[in-house]
């Protein structure tokens, strides 16, 4: 009894020190995120903001935002047309890229988004116009839809995407797998874009036993666990080593269709095709053929082209495919973490700081 209590204690003493721990990180440690080279105050075109437009955040923020800068008016709409109103005297914009808020605030010089992905935000011509500075959520969601993703590929190889049915209808049928269950232990994981994201996906595969291979823009450094990392021209000579493949690469003009049908002829007859980035990136009609013909043994996608997808589409009735409804995000985490980068970049950006998470906006992440 009394050593139970003792170990009771030293667990809680551990959970408390540890949680302490991550108090006492900073934003940009608990989350890795990367730092601006140089100071906003040293760069052309900066001055402290006056008037700040948050757009949905969440409830709380506004008031954390006012605390940290009180010198500093936070506006907040109710409706499109006063954010719209509100946006003329504004000198920086939270929460949304919106092109026609953005055309009413003339003197916005920072905006900060939500999501990772920003394909529709850099499309907006004032960004490069105005030279506007954009920040966004790169990073965060990593270790959120990692999860997403090895779940697509466990659910895939030991074939939930057939059990799952057959406990529907209460028969009992192991003959369902038709002999495909897969070990990913020794395994080939491609991680179709090295990022915040694919560095975490990759991550888990590693530990799962797997080698781990990727694909990347920006050159061919990687953490230890990646054994090769290519550039994307690599795609198609990588692609027929993998056993499975998951995108994690933000939509440009260069990762649009870049899985079409000499990809997915690439693939081997028994891998597997995650998609957890964007549904642009793959041409469906050259998917649905690779899965409808045995070119690939499945996949598992929690984006598609189009979004959402129709209900008469192929997609939704192979026995192949896992598909869930854009939500590898989502957690019992909520926008916590958002909201924390949020308040981090607004106090940076109020004091002419280094800013986290800056998009190159000609490059489009």
């Amino acid at each position: 009894m009394i050593k139970s209590k003792v170990l009771a204690g030293a667990a809680f003493l551990t959970v408390l020190l540890h949680s302490n721990a991550l108090a006492e990180q900073s934003v940009q440690e608990r989350y890795q995120l990367e730092e601006a080279a140089t100071p906003l105050r040293e760069q052309a075109g900066w001055r402290k903001p006056e008037r700040i437009l948050v757009i949905g955040a969440e409830p709380g923020v506004v008031q954390r935002l006012e605390a940290d800068s009180p010198d500093v008016e936070f506006l907040r709409a109710s409706s499109p047309a006063e954010a719209i109103s509100l946006a003329k005297s504004a000198d920086a914009l939270v929460g949304t890229c919106n092109p026609a808020i953005l055309a009413a605030g003339k003197s916005i010089r920072w905006v900060q988004v939500y999501n990772a992905g920003v394909e529709d935000c850099v499309s907006v011509p004032a960004l490069r116009e105005r030279g506007i500075l954009v920040t966004n959520m790169q990073r965060i969601m990593g270790p959120v839809i990692a999860e997403h993703a090895t779940a697509m590929m466990l659910a895939l190889t030991r074939r939930l995407d057939a059990f799952i049915p057959a406990q529907r209808e209460r028969a009992w049928r192991p003959q369902a797998a038709e002999g495909r269950l897969t070990l990913v232990e020794g395994k080939t994981l491609l991680v179709v874009g090295l990022g915040g994201i694919g560095t975490e996906i990759a991550r888990r595969g590693h530990a799962l036993g797997m080698r781990v291979i990727a694909t990347r823009a920006s050159g061919r450094t990687g953490p230890e666990f990646v054994s090769y990392v290519g550039l994307p021209d690599e795609l198609l000579k990588l692609a027929s080593e993998a056993d499975v493949i998951v995108n994690a690469t933000p939509l440009t003009p260069e990762t649009t269709d870049i899985f079409d049908a000499d990809f997915f002829a690439q693939m081997k007859p028994t891998a597997y095709f995650i998609n957890i980035a964007r549904g642009k990136s793959v041409v469906t009609s050259a998917l649905v053929d690779a899965l409808e013909n045995g070119k690939i043994a499945g996949a598992g996608l929690d984006v598609t082209e189009p979004e959402p997808l129709p209900p008469n589409h192929p997609l939704w009735t192979l026995p192949n495919v896992i598909i869930t409804p854009h939500v590898a995000g989502r957690s019992h985490l909520g926008f916590s973490a958002q909201m924390d980068v949020v308040v981090e970049n607004v106090k940076r950006y109020v004091a002419g700081d280094r800013m986290l998470s800056v998009v190159d906006v000609a490059r489009g992440y």
